[in-house]
């Protein structure tokens, strides 16, 4: 290859060691780090915080007061008649308007979440973020002078996988195809864990909408009701997407522990040729 195309042996060099750094923590991970995690995940599953049996427990209370009645005249008294049922809007759509209560200021300040589900929450998304950072590339290194880059477990594993793909050729390829099974398999996983922050973010911007429309109607029990439904199956998707993370780190382990002779030498030959 060196005949074909010049490469600076400093470069090759740099680049050599940054293969090597990856192959080592990367191995690292699929022994050690792994198999931690999916222990600690397990355990998690088993806090109390996670096992609550009366989901009232986890319910945040709304501190809106309903107002008071507010009691309308028929300010012309009857003269208008008939006509006083025709009290549609000047646009033309024939549809009566009802208008909510206009908020100025909450009365007990700035509305709070829902406090035990945002702790709960901040600890969750450290996992998902771990996971993912583990799944796709290696990020660049942190600005000098911090010590080595932390562990991005997916991320260095993927690239690992990759580097050990060889060249491509006719023929025993039945390696290669489990090392691209692999890479494959950590793709999905990224994008499942991607999708868990998506998921928390959705939670907020919904409960956002209906405090904010308890707010205008506070006369409205539904809407109460709803932010109350909408609490509980946040806790419940959270402990799920607890479990989720774990059984995506005991098939990850199991799945390369199981072919990491494949993965490490996919043909039987020519496994020097390898980019």
């Amino acid at each position: 290859m060196s005949s074909l195309l010049k490469v600076d042996n400093e470069i090759k060099t740099k680049v050599d060691a940054f293969r090597e750094r990856i192959t080592g923590e990367a191995e690292d991970l699929v022994a050690n780090f792994f198999p931690k995690k999916l222990l600690e995940l397990d355990q998690f599953l088993k806090d109390p915080n996670l096992n609550i049996k009366e989901l009232k427990e986890i319910h945040s209370e709304i501190n809106l007061t309903v107002p008071d009645p507010i009691v309308l005249t028929d300010i012309h008294d009857g003269l208008e008649g008939p006509n006083a049922k025709k009290r549609k809007i000047e646009d033309g759509t024939g549809e009566d308007k009802v208008g909510g209560t206009k908020v100025l200021v909450m009365p007990g300040g700035m509305m709070k979440s829902n406090g035990k589900l945002v702790e709960l929450i901040e600890r969750v998304k450290p996992e998902i973020r771990t996971l993912i950072e583990k799944c796709n590339t290696v990020g660049a290194p942190p600005p000098p002078p911090p010590p080595p880059p932390p562990h991005l477990p997916l991320s260095q594993v993927k690239m690992w996988v990759q580097l050990l793909i060889p060249r491509i050729e006719d023929g025993n390829n039945f390696g290669v195809s489990i090392q691209e099974e692999t890479v494959a398999e950590l793709r999905t996983v990224e994008g499942e864990a991607a999708s868990y922050l998506d998921q928390i973010s959705r939670y907020y911007i919904t409960r956002a909408k209906l405090v904010s429309k308890i707010a205008k109607y506070p006369h409205v029990e539904d809407y109460r009701r709803t932010v109350t439904e909408i609490d509980e199956k946040e806790y419940i998707s959270l402990k799920i997407i607890v479990s989720e993370l774990r059984n995506q780190y005991v098939t990850l382990h199991d799945m390369i522990l199981k072919n990491i002779e494949k993965i490490k030498r996919p043909r039987s030959s020519n496994t020097d040729a390898l980019y």
